[in-house]
């Protein structure tokens, strides 16, 4: 199969074409290896690469024989490395294969490799010290975003249809952005997170995916989401397919539209009118577009507060965790600036400070479900700027505690975060470029607790009045 021929499929038709008896799933694994092969040394978006010894039918499910990577934190694959993209667990092989990697087994998946991610997934870029910096597909001097910066570069610049994505903060949906591809984040207890992890960061990471099609997104959470036993949570099951709901009309919704985020923080104009033209186009699909105002339930400083210290009380607890299983000791030689200072800030948190923490969650999860009651969605800009360049998130980052670094975080990414506080569902999806840089835009819709269906119903709608297939970056397998 050649390059051209094969990135022109998405993961659902590749696999039908393994299942129609025109590709075998070798010739799939052999051209994303080539398109790897091809494009990787540009973008640094695959940190590895191994053998494989799944034997996928093709045709028994419809991911069948597709190639597939893994992010490096949140599933284990036995007898793989899983690094964390720190030296800290430089090495680290893992023993089993998580919940999570069994599904995408079962789904005939065919994982060959690992993508590069932000030590410790706490960061929304990836440039760790580690791999060295994954660049962005569309312009290799700009961020891929993070924290799963690898798996979106390399979706975007064509080694697969679709890789594994984790998002505690955004580590989607600003990746998705950047790169112009399609990112849904699920709702808290969608995907099981075992069995080594229960409530990852208290409850605001999720399991999912980036892809370039919708599809292929609704496709891929078919076949993984739902609970095992022992799960602290989780979502109850939808009525019918993900994949079913991609192609149904979405009927009339209402949908707030909120340009600029809390905090007082401002979008950009070149995003704005993004925002803006996102707005005529729902109206002209019949959808009820309204300027709105979002209460978060708390502060805009008091919910950065909470998170740093939720996030960093955790960061701190998985980080002394492997440091013990490792033998190795914690710091600024294992660790870098940013993750060692929130190390540091996360042994000073109280108990009592973190139950504080989990009550500002769940005013905010009330305050967002509110919210919902009274629209279907919410949409934002993903981001307020355009992708950044390499170096501008982690300037002076030795400078920060660990509140000062997740404020810079919600500072880059002041729309995000909500959403995986409040469990709800989220999504990025490419709809808009940049007039002058060509560079993609991505719009956030939200939707209440349990409503993936709301959006990928929306999404197959606006992925067909506006398709956006047709953008292809400047590092791309197609053209080798």
């Amino acid at each position: 199969m050649r390059l051209s021929e094969y990135v022109e499929f998405d993961a659902v038709g590749l696999a039908d074409l393994a299942a129609q008896g025109q590709a075998t799933p070798a010739e799939l694994e052999a051209a994303a290896r080539e398109a790897a092969q091809a494009v990787n040394p540009r973008i640094n978006a695959v940190v590895e690469t191994w053998p494989t010894d799944d034997e996928p039918d093709p045709g028994s499910t419809p991911l069948a024989g597709v190639p597939f990577l893994l992010k490096d934190i949140g599933a284990t694959m036995a007898g793989r490395r899983m690094e964390l993209g720190s030296r800290l667990a430089a090495g680290n092989v893992a023993a089993a294969d998580s919940f999570l990697m069994r599904r995408f087994r079962r789904a005939g998946l065919v994982t060959f490799g690992r993508t590069a991610i932000p030590e410790m997934a706490y960061s929304i870029t990836t440039e760790p010290v580690l791999y060295g910096a994954t660049r962005n597909p569309w312009d290799p001097e700009r961020s891929a975003g993070g924290s799963s910066g690898g798996a979106a570069a390399a979706v975007a610049a064509g080694i697969v249809p679709v890789a594994h994505a984790t998002d505690a903060a955004g580590s989607i949906r600003v990746p998705a952005a950047y790169n112009g591809l399609f990112g849904l984040k699920p709702s808290r207890g969608r995907v099981s997170m075992g069995p080594d992890f229960d409530e990852v960061f208290s409850g605001l990471a999720v399991q999912g995916c980036v892809s370039r099609t919708v599809r292929d997104s609704a496709a891929l959470l078919d076949q993984i989401q739902g609970p095992e036993p022992g799960d602290p949570c989780f979502a109850e099951r939808p009525s019918r397919p993900y994949t079913d709901e991609v192609i149904r009309d979405p009927g009339s919704l209402r949908i707030g539209v909120l340009t600029h985020a809390w905090g007082g923080h401002r979008t950009s104009p070149a995003v704005a009118s993004a925002v803006a033209r996102t707005a005529r186009l729902l109206e002209s699909l019949g959808h009820q577009v309204e300027e709105t105002t979002v209460d978060l339930g708390v502060d805009w400083r008091e919910f950065v507060l909470a998170t740093a210290r939720l996030m960093a009380t955790n960061l701190t607890a998985s980080v002394d965790g492997l440091a013990s299983a490792l033998a190795r000791r914690v710091d600024t030689a294992t660790l870098e600036p940013a993750t060692h200072a929130s190390y540091r800030y996360g042994q000073r948190v109280s108990g009592t400070q973190f139950v504080v923490a989990l009550a500002v969650r769940n005013q905010v999860a009330r305050s967002l479900a509110r919210y919902f009651g009274t629209h279907d969605v919410l949409l934002t800009p993903t981001l307020p700027e355009l992708p950044m360049p390499l170096g501008t998130y982690g300037d002076d980052a030795e400078t920060l505690d660990g509140h000062g670094w997740i404020a810079r975080l919600n500072d880059f990414s002041p729309f995000t975060m909500a959403f995986n506080v409040a469990g709800t569902p989220a999504m990025s999806v490419p709809l808009m470029a940049d007039g002058e840089t060509g560079l993609p835009v991505g719009m956030q819709f939200a939707a209440g607790y349990g409503r993936e269906d709301v959006l990928f119903r929306l999404a197959g709608q606006l992925e067909q009045a506006n398709p956006w297939s047709g953008r292809t970056p400047r590092v791309w397998a197609g053209n080798h």
